[in-house]
């Protein structure tokens, strides 16, 4: 949820909907403060299954939505509310959490003796390790290019490097996610909204892979890269750009020819976030390579992802009201 009303915040912001950026910016943090008390909470009192879903093959990748969505939420605080201190020590967090998980739960799953089947194991959420990775190089490129010489190397390296180790991270997962596609029985229920992130992680990539190019005057490695950097960007972009007909395809395969339930799923974030990312990643595209031709693309999909927000917000009150309802 923080993920997705960030992206749509930040996109708001590029496109000059200023109004909309601020009031989902405020909302943003009023949501990460409620889930992180959340989180404390279940961690206290259910500290055995907090555990085990950490552990589990097809629900410990989620817990890098905590990543992707603090830094998300640093990001907004430095180009909507403009304010380093706290991006700071959010992009700290961010960090030092990333780390955390990445080697735990990893660890965990190469050493745990009793292992799922890869139909049952992985998931386009597995994918949220590569959008961590990518928000955490997304922060980095933004803080060099508002930070002084001192700094700004450093930082520009971090994001290269992270940039870098999330589109390796991608082609590993991609490569078992469109085996486990193609070579086992797909249900409408195994079709969960996460799999939108198939093209969210590529559109994070791009998006970083555009600051870089921006930011690569102030550093001399990164201008010495800058074709490969453009290049890789555009195929990060076109990678994303693909996966959008194939998912709207297994979309109206699972509603519309199957007949799945379209009801409310916390899951359906994971479907808003993309929608999001990609009409910003474009629109930063657009304007870091003089590409005016693409944007178009942006002023499509910034209402598409604002009214997919809308909607997921909408079933998300409807069912905390009836929740509420049912224990009154």
């Amino acid at each position: 949820m923080v993920m997705a009303t960030g992206i749509v915040s930040l996109a708001a912001k590029f496109l000059q909907y200023d109004s909309i950026a601020l009031v989902l910016f405020y909302l943003n943090m009023a949501l990460y403060g409620v889930l992180i008390c959340l989180t404390i909470v279940r961690a206290w009192c259910f500290p055995h299954h907090f555990i085990s879903d950490m552990m589990d093959h097809a629900k410990g990748m989620g817990f890098f939505t905590f990543v992707a969505g603090t830094n998300v939420l640093a990001s907004q605080t430095i180009i909507i509310g403009e304010n380093y201190r706290i991006a700071t020590v959010l992009g700290g967090i961010g960090l030092v959490s990333w780390a955390l998980l990445t080697y735990v739960i990893f660890t965990v799953f190469v050493v745990k003796e009793n292992k799922p089947s890869l139909d049952a194991g992985i998931n386009g959420a597995w994918l949220l390790a590569v959008v961590a990775t990518q928000s955490i190089a997304v922060l980095s490129a933004l803080v060099a290019a508002r930070t002084g010489q001192l700094h700004r190397l450093e930082m520009n390296f971090v994001a290269l490097s992270m940039w870098l180790w999330g589109g390796m991270l991608y082609i590993w997962m991609m490569s078992l996610i469109f085996y486990r596609y193609t070579f086992f029985r797909l249900a409408p229920g195994d079709l969960a909204p996460p799999y939108w992130i198939n093209m969210g992680a590529m559109a994070i990539s791009t998006l970083v892979g555009a600051q870089l190019i921006d930011n690569a005057p102030h550093a001399p490695y990164l201008y010495s890269l800058l074709p490969f950097v453009k290049g890789f960007t555009v195929f990060y972009w076109a990678t994303a750009t693909w996966w959008i007909p194939m998912l709207v395809i297994l979309g109206l395969w699972r509603h519309v020819y199957k007949r799945f339930p379209l009801t409310y799923d916390p899951l359906y974030w994971g479907a808003v976030f993309p929608l999001g990312m990609y009409a910003a990643c474009t629109w930063r595209l657009a304007t870091a390579m003089d590409l005016p031709f693409l944007e178009f693309i942006p002023s499509v999909f910034f209402p598409i992802a604002m009214i997919a927000w809308s909607v997921t917000f909408v079933g998300l009150l409807r069912r905390v009201g009836r929740r509420s309802a049912e224990l009154v």
